[in-house]
């Protein structure tokens, strides 16, 4: 019943397979809620494509526009959105509902950066329509993907089930969810597709309709591969630093021997001299992995056999990102957030980014916008612990949102406060106009 799934738990089994067996073990096998026609018809996602001709084209632009040496014409961008969210943060008031107002400027941080890079578009706010919209479409993607949430994604032939039928109303579902998706990938290209198209190449054989159809899908692909998976990886380093306020203290040592005291906001450049923060981001992703079950799963092309058992074609391939995490033969005491543990050489970074062919194409983006979130956030804030009646502090317990791709952490309990009246002035000096 159904098709053949293999998990791989161990870090070893997903390089050996998913990085150097990528030409079999790079397919798409999706869930028939988000592909079928008849329902969220969203085969076409960037992110979701099986491996052929569309995919190769899909990667090859996003190589061009993301590599590392591409990247940098972004950290301009990258900046302004940190230090507009620095100022959005002082705004804040402690108290009820902190976290979710503190998550939701993360959110919109990341989300606005990638907008801006997909469409040259800033947001007005976290009510312009086009991030309203976006955000809507992303969040039905993920649900539509959750092979839980929906029976069709077990049974597929469901989906010819009629309308009229009892038990149904998951395929008006669908439909609804395929509208707001298409107004959220075609207004924002509409308003913006002429720059897309003069920066494109020609590629013969592809008709111009078609090529506006993939630039569209991949223009949201950005949006969508990079708003929640980053901003979550904030969210979750928020969380280390109210559990680990050591970790904190040593950071914004580094960063004050650095930079300087409340002198200046970090820079790109200044990375390769802060290793401490390196590491510290290293660990955050690996304590809370992104993606739980590794992203959208792989898809065996090939029959073929790995320590003596077969694995036929067409298998569903997952690299159980979280078993990797607490595996104890590579890290000591895995539930505890240690930033030191990647001082090992022996400790290879986490594979937060995905493996093989399916690695996240937007990686170097990615590391430019945590790192001048983080290192910006440590500057100038200080994440702290509330404290009881008695003046005790109160060590929150972090919990992670069940039944999703992408791993949320549940609302937790925390200040927040700049470090001083000189860091709010710094802040207040550094907002882009």
């Amino acid at each position: 019943m159904g098709q053949p799934l293999v998990v791989l738990n161990s870090a070893q089994a997903a390089t050996d397979l998913l990085d150097k067996r990528s030409n079999i073990y790079s397919d798409r096998i999706n869930a028939p809620m988000v592909t079928d026609p008849t329902l969220l018809d969203w085969s076409d996602f960037a992110g979701m494509l099986p491996y052929g001709d569309l995919w190769r084209r899909q990667i090859r632009r996003l190589k061009i526009w993301l590599n590392p040496r591409a990247v940098r014409q972004f950290e301009g961008l990258q900046q302004d959105e940190a230090r507009q969210l620095l100022g959005r943060l002082l705004n804040l008031s402690s108290g009820p509902g902190l976290f979710q107002k503190v998550k939701q400027q993360f959110f919109f941080t990341i989300g606005s950066t990638a907008f801006k890079l997909s469409y040259g578009y800033r947001f007005k706010s976290d009510q312009d329509p086009f991030y309203v919209n976006a955000v809507q479409a992303t969040h039905n993607l993920f649900n539509a993907a959750m092979t839980s949430n929906f029976l069709v994604n077990a049974f597929p032939v469901l989906a010819y089930i009629p309308d009229w039928f009892p038990g149904t109303s998951w395929k008006r579902t669908a439909r609804k969810w395929r509208d707001q998706k298409n107004l959220a990938i075609d207004t924002p290209y509409k308003w913006t597709k002429h720059a897309l198209l003069q920066d494109d190449e020609d590629i013969p054989g592809l008709s111009s309709a078609d090529r506006e159809k993939e630039l569209k899908e991949l223009a949201f692909a950005l949006f969508f591969g990079g708003r929640d998976t980053l901003a979550t990886a904030i969210v979750s380093f928020a969380a280390a630093m109210v559990t680990n306020p050591e970790a904190q203290a040593k950071a914004q040592a580094e960063i004050d021997s650095v930079i300087g005291n409340a002198t200046r906001l970090p820079v790109p450049s200044d990375e390769p001299q802060l290793p401490y923060v390196r590491r510290l981001i290293l660990e955050v992703l690996r304590w809370q992995p992104i993606a739980p079950t590794g992203g959208p799963p792989h898809g065996c092309s090939e029959d073929n056999t790995y320590r003596g058992f077969n694995i036929e074609k067409g298998t569903i391939v997952m690299g159980n990102q979280w078993a990797m995490s607490r595996n104890e033969a590579f890290y000591k005491d895995p539930d505890s957030f240690i930033p030191e543990r990647f001082l090992d050489p022996n400790i290879a970074p986490f594979p937060a980014f995905g493996w093989g062919r399916r690695k996240c194409p937007g990686m170097h983006f990615a590391e430019t916008s945590l790192f001048l979130v983080i290192s910006s956030l440590l500057t100038t804030f200080t994440f702290s612990r509330k404290k009881d009646k008695d003046g005790k502090e109160i060590v929150p317990t972090i919990e992670g949102e069940d039944n999703d791709l992408v791993l949320g952490l549940k609302p937790f309990e925390f200040d927040l406060q700049p470090r001083s009246k000189k860091h709010r002035q710094l802040i207040l000096e550094n907002i882009p106009k």
